[in-house]
């Protein structure tokens, strides 16, 4: 199968040695365009490190918390059928295709990252479902039932985002593995996870367990 030619470029511009590739992912029905990790066992070049941290291809990974909540709705679908769903900073597009999947009425998935929008474009069609698409969440009208936010809180620079996701839907599931210890008086730890990035980036052992939080706005 022949990767988008879009984001294979934008890739090889970032590691020139670099491959998408469509991977099934464990535990789930699902597939999506990575980056190829059984080619990059390599030491990065000071320029490509320089690059990576300038630009990095998030969208050509599917973060923990992003596959634990697609997992999670396998399991728990009523979180999302029937839902108007936005998912914020969406990246691959993994939990908004798994909601699709599992029942959603209506996926947006927003980025600012004209590169992620083309990978959700990509994955979407890769599972045969069809995603709406924002680059600015605060663009969007209040009208959502779910917020899905997934691996978007792995800086604490980040936490005021907490306050804006329940503008625009009624409620919010918050999955993150980096920070999980926050303090906001509409959130909830509903569940642990557990879960690894793919391609497998050899983290440390905690960011494997990943936090689900649920907030509904008043």
């Amino acid at each position: 199968m022949t990767p988008p030619l879009d984001l294979q470029q934008a890739l090889a511009g970032l590691l020139g040695d670099a491959r998408l590739v469509a991977e099934p992912l464990p535990g789930t029905d699902l597939r999506l365009w990575l980056i190829d990790g059984n080619n990059m066992h390599r030491a990065f070049s000071p320029e490509e490190t320089r690059r990576i941290l300038h630009e990095p291809p998030y969208w050509s990974f599917c973060w923990a918390s992003g596959l634990a909540m697609a997992r999670y709705f396998a399991e728990q679908p009523h979180w999302v059928q029937g839902k108007r769903i936005l998912d914020f900073g969406a990246g691959s597009g993994i939990a908004g295709i798994a909601a699709l999947k599992h029942g959603a009425l209506e996926v947006v998935a927003c980025d600012l990252d004209p590169l992620a929008l083309a990978a959700c474009r990509a994955n979407a069609q890769l599972n045969d479902v069809e995603l709406g698409y924002s680059a600015d969440f605060f663009a969007e009208a209040d009208r959502f039932d779910l917020i899905l936010v997934a691996d978007v809180l792995y800086d604490r620079a980040n936490l005021p985002l907490l306050d804006q996701f329940l503008s625009r839907g009624r409620e919010a599931l918050v999955a993150d593995s980096r920070v999980r210890d926050f303090r906001h008086p509409l959130y909830q730890r509903i569940e642990m996870l557990e879960a690894l990035t793919l391609p497998d980036l050899a983290e440390p052992e905690e960011f494997r367990h990943v936090s689900l939080y649920h907030a509904r706005r008043a």
